[in-house]
């Protein structure tokens, strides 16, 4: 329903900053939920971000509150997550996601659609 693409990850040094970007190709007009998620190797899924359809609600992961934000222009189909003060910890694969609601969620098996992912590696 929701074709994703990610952008924007990279090699950066502990204290560095990137901004992840995803771009939405929507099937039917209207403001989906969105969410990052990462995978670090040896380790599950794990959620990172979400914002609400109209950008006004949104949520973290304790792990990343006060380094992270999330951040929509639903004009241009697209949502963004500027990461600051970036710890090697924070070494992951990240996914944008989509669902069909207009309320966040935390869980993966809510949202509906994945990109294909994109790498971040944070040195020390």
């Amino acid at each position: 329903q929701v074709q994703l693409v990610e952008s924007g990850g990279g090699l950066v040094q502990a204290g560095g900053s990137l901004r992840l970007s995803c771009a939405a190709s929507i099937r039917t007009k209207s403001s989906y939920a969105m969410g990052w998620f990462r995978q670090a190797p040896g380790k599950e899924r794990e959620f990172v971000a979400a914002i609400s359809g109209s950008g006004r609600t949104t949520d973290y992961a304790n792990s990343v509150k006060g380094r992270f934000t999330i951040s929509r222009d639903n004009a241009k189909n697209t949502v963004y997550l500027q990461m600051n003060s970036l710890k090697p910890e924070d070494t992951a694969i990240y996914y944008c996601a989509a669902r069909s609601s207009f309320t966040i969620a935390t869980i993966p098996r809510e949202y509906d659609s994945w990109g294909q992912g994109t790498q971040v590696t944070v040195s020390s």
